[in-house]
């Protein structure tokens, strides 16, 4: 659970998430996200399935972070992915490239720490943010670039 400093705490405080499924909620990022970041994306085991070449550093993720704040609900929404259970964050999804005009969007997701993976996490976020792009958004399309090796997102 976070605490009044860190952000809100859903489980049991009464609060329903707005957008959720199975184990998982999904949240804004905030700037204490970003040493996490960090931490995930520079893991090759969390990266090889990613389009990143390169490990990133806290001024990056600063930079990144402040691209998202300006773009958040434009053309990019960006979400945490944190368990209901004890409000950890997991991973992270977002639709980006979001064309309202034209229906379509493209979509991104990491599930941060390697031991998380397998557990569901994913799927149930994929679900929320897919129900988020169709039913409030009213996206017609909604496409995943993926490596041919990984057979998780595929």
């Amino acid at each position: 659970m976070t605490d009044a400093a860190n952000g809100p705490s859903f489980p049991g405080d009464g609060r329903e998430p707005v957008l959720a499924a199975g184990a998982i909620y999904l949240r804004p990022a905030e700037r204490r996200d970003i040493p996490l970041f960090v931490r995930w994306f520079t893991d090759r085991r969390t990266t090889r399935t990613l389009m990143l070449a390169s490990p990133l550093s806290d001024a990056m993720e600063e930079r990144w972070f402040e691209r998202i704040l300006d773009a958040h609900g434009k053309d990019v929404w960006h979400y945490v992915i944190c368990l209901r259970s004890d409000d950890r964050p997991v991973g992270g999804i977002d639709l980006r490239e979001v064309d309202l005009r034209n229906g379509s969007a493209s979509l991104g997701i990491a599930i941060g720490d390697p031991d998380d993976t397998g557990q569901g996490y994913g799927t149930a976020a994929l679900r929320a943010l897919i129900g988020f792009g169709f039913g409030e958004l009213r996206l017609e399309r909604i496409q995943l670039d993926v490596y041919d090796f990984n057979e998780r997102a595929r």
